[in-house]
């Protein structure tokens, strides 16, 4: 995936006016996560449960590379759009990532160790923003599929 792809995805998102700051840098982060083929994705909103931030984005990738990965192009995007991160934890190959960027916070699994610190649990009265299934790079796949396919006889 390019990064020209990503920036102008990323763009498109952030300035849709349905998601008003900082829900469009969450929405944005989940969109980054999705691509870059992260699983069992959530965004909570916290608006009216914690002062902490008003959006928990969660994701869990299957390996190191992949969350580190992640974690390193929602830092790059988001600064693109003068967003301070004020802290990057665990990036050292650890099994829970995270980042702080004020009124959002993403947070980053590795897929065996999302159940052990149960932030979906602990965060279970949040409300779930809804994440669109064009999101997901496997529903930009299946509209690939879903074309017809051309006649190998037809070729020439």
């Amino acid at each position: 995936m390019g990064n020209n792809y990503i920036e102008q995805e990323v763009k498109k998102i952030v300035q849709l006016e349905e998601y008003p700051a900082p829900k469009n840098f969450a929405m944005a982060s989940a969109w980054i996560l999705a691509n870059l083929k992260g699983i069992n994705l959530k965004i909570l909103d916290l608006t009216q449960k914690s002062s902490l931030a008003d959006y928990f984005v969660l994701a869990s990738a299957t390996n190191l590379t992949q969350a580190s990965s992640m974690a390193s192009e929602i830092v790059s995007q988001l600064k693109k759009y003068k967003v301070q991160i004020l802290s990057k934890e665990g990036l050292e190959g650890t099994d829970w990532m995270l980042i702080d960027a004020g009124d959002i916070i993403i947070h980053i699994f590795q897929e065996y160790s999302r159940d052990i610190y149960d932030l979906d649990g602990l965060w279970r009265e949040a409300k779930m923003v809804p994440i669109p299934e064009s999101f997901y790079i496997a529903a930009n796949d299946q509209k690939t599929e879903d074309k017809p396919k051309p006649d190998p006889e037809d070729y020439f």
